[in-house]
């Protein structure tokens, strides 16, 4: 009983953290704060460190599930079209650069020894936060006209290529399971492309499916939490992989309720962002090790830097001949924003005894600051669209 009581103060604590952040942003319309920022700082707040009004140990599985939310959602909003086209395919080129910059750089750092698990360290450094951006970049506009498709393709680089790096290198400990893990995700998004062929149009499995998805059924929500629950289930050592598959559990479920996307959106935002996500970002505020960034501000600082330039910098040069220099500015700040993967990173390398607690914390401090920064300095370059322009369809969000 004790341990339930603690569960739900800590929920309680985490609920008014949640509730209170998108009414301080609509009190304060000019705050240039994302939500995700003032969730964390909440967290910090209620957390063992400071006020002791919530303990992370009691929401941790709901924290998890909040993680995959985070990526279920962030693979459902990408247009896998745009890895065909010169968006896509200079995203890619801009990311393995930011991977060679990061190598050279975190290796450099691990001589001199400042860092001791330079694979983790190195990734975290390429990662972009897409599920934080987002909604950011749709609020503003920024996912509209020419430059949405580069961000959107920049953002989902950012954040699939490290997470397969993440699998394959960090995931399990033994590769050859990790990869595969990679190889059932794979059979997985096939049988669920498979499986839409079995709803045929006006068969009977089809019809319980339209006929359940509203009201008190909500059938296909139930399964899309059935198949992440799963996919989370995979792993016991922080759901690496699961994080990997609900990703790609994204990508195939937007194809795979095809007319039906919208609908099914709808409800994911409401379970994810009303819900499960608020709780992931909250748990992670409340884990961040504040003494640790205030015995080292300068480890902050470096990573800090260090994030705008490896992820940033290729943007500069690999968009030319296809964004103007605001734009390519605009798409260096906005790739070069991460979180949630470096908390990730973080959370592995404490774990398993190779991350040094300064790093970790640093790290997350670090990922923080560009969450607050940069889409904001993104957004203060905006222009506004010429309004034949604003009819245009967003990239990546059909």
């Amino acid at each position: 009983m004790e341990d339930i009581g603690s569960a739900l103060d800590s929920l309680l604590a985490i609920a008014a953290v949640a509730a209170l952040a998108p009414l301080l942003l609509g009190l304060m319309p000019r705050l240039p704060v994302p939500q995700v920022v003032l969730l964390l700082a909440g967290g910090m707040l209620v957390g063992p460190q400071v006020l002791g009004l919530a303990s992370p140990t009691a929401v941790e599985p709901l924290a998890d599930l909040g993680l995959g939310f985070v990526f279920l959602l962030a693979g459902y909003e990408i247009d896998q079209r745009l890895y065909r086209q010169d968006a896509g395919r200079r995203a890619v080129v801009a990311w393995f650069a930011s991977l060679a910059l990061a190598l050279a750089v975190v290796g450099g750092l691990t001589a001199l020894g400042v860092v001791q698990a330079w694979v983790p360290v190195a990734l975290a450094l390429t990662t972009t936060a897409l599920g934080t951006l987002v909604p950011i970049l749709r609020e503003n506009d920024m996912l509209r006209g020419r430059i949405g498709g580069y961000l959107m393709a920049g953002g989902a680089a950012g954040e699939l290529l490290p997470i397969l790096a993440i699998a394959i290198f960090l995931g399990i400990g033994n590769r050859w399971v990790a990869l595969l893990s990679l190889g059932a995700v794979v059979v997985l998004a096939v049988l669920l492309a498979l499986a839409n062929r079995v709803l045929r149009p006006g068969g009977r499995l089809l019809t319980v499916v339209v006929e359940r998805q509203h009201e008190t059924s909500q059938i296909t929500l139930r399964f899309t939490v059935l198949l992440l629950l799963l996919l989370l289930a995979v792993t016991e050592r922080f759901h690496l992989d699961a994080v990997l598959g609900a990703f790609v559990a994204g990508m195939v479920l937007r194809r795979w309720v095809g007319t039906g996307a919208r609908v099914l959106e709808e409800k994911l935002d409401v379970a994810g962002h009303g819900f499960l996500i608020p709780i992931f970002f909250v748990y992670s505020g409340m884990t961040i090790d504040l003494r640790a960034i205030a015995d080292a501000p300068l480890r902050l600082l470096l990573f800090f830097g260090l994030m705008v330039v490896v992820r940033g910098l290729p943007a500069l040069l690999v968009y030319i001949g296809a964004l103007d220099l605001r734009e390519r500015v605009q798409t260096m700040l906005v790739t070069a924003t991460a979180l949630p993967l470096v908390v990730a990173l973080a959370e592995i390398g404490l774990r398993n005894g190779t991350m040094l607690p300064e790093n970790a914390a640093a790290l997350v401090g670090a990922g923080m600051l560009t969450v607050l920064v940069l889409p904001t300095l993104a957004v203060v370059l905006q222009k506004p669209e010429p309004v034949e322009l604003q009819r245009e369809p967003e990239h990546g969000v059909r």
